[in-house]
């Protein structure tokens, strides 16, 4: 959870029992807990919403790459020697173990010149397992706005643990949610046939 983000909270709205057939529960969060989808209207005025995204860049072939030797950011120079000829989706595992129970302010990010690249390659959706693609205080989101500028799409907070670098069948669709920038998604890898 993002410093000051709210945190996930549930409560019941109905129980079964007398006058209520079923169980029903609310919940409160950020959009941006757990894994999930930056819709452009995250990092752009006037951008399109979690509702108007197309599906298609969250649905396809993809490539897990280990990037956990990075350093701070994954960089061009970084993905040049370790990607040829990427499919459509790129997702990054930076950290050796996810960390679900702390923050972590220092968690490695994604230059925008490796967006671009990336970009250049064909790739239309880019994945990382850090928070964001931009470091935690980054007043510039840089890599935000390298993205904006190649209309790519973006997950965020992805748990790749147990996955060994290759290529898989990424499914990850975004909630339509209107008016909201961003949309949690659960994230599934399935082996190619």
């Amino acid at each position: 959870m993002w410093p000051g983000g709210t945190a996930f909270s549930h409560r019941p709205r109905w129980a079964i029992g007398e006058g209520s057939p079923v169980n029903v529960a609310a919940f409160e969060t950020t959009t941006h807990a757990g894994t999930h989808a930056d819709a452009p209207l995250h990092y752009a005025v006037g951008a399109v919403d979690a509702a108007s995204v197309d599906l298609a860049p969250y649905l396809g072939r993809c490539r897990v790459v280990d990037a956990r030797g990075a350093g701070s950011v994954v960089t061009r120079a970084f993905l040049e020697v370790r990607i040829e000829e990427p499919p459509p989706r790129v997702l990054l595992r930076t950290f050796e173990t996810f960390p679900r129970d702390a923050w972590v302010s220092d968690f490695t990010a994604v230059s925008a010149e490796a967006v671009d690249w990336l970009a250049g390659q064909g790739v239309v959706l880019i994945g990382v397992d850090a928070p964001s693609l931009d470091p935690e205080t980054s007043k510039t989101m840089d890599a935000h706005r390298a993205v904006l500028a190649h209309d790519l799409r973006i997950l965020e907070g992805l748990v790749l643990d147990d996955v060994p670098p290759g290529d898989y069948e990424l499914i990850a669709l975004p909630l339509r949610l209107a008016g909201l920038d961003s949309s949690p998604v659960r994230a599934v890898l399935r082996a190619l046939s």
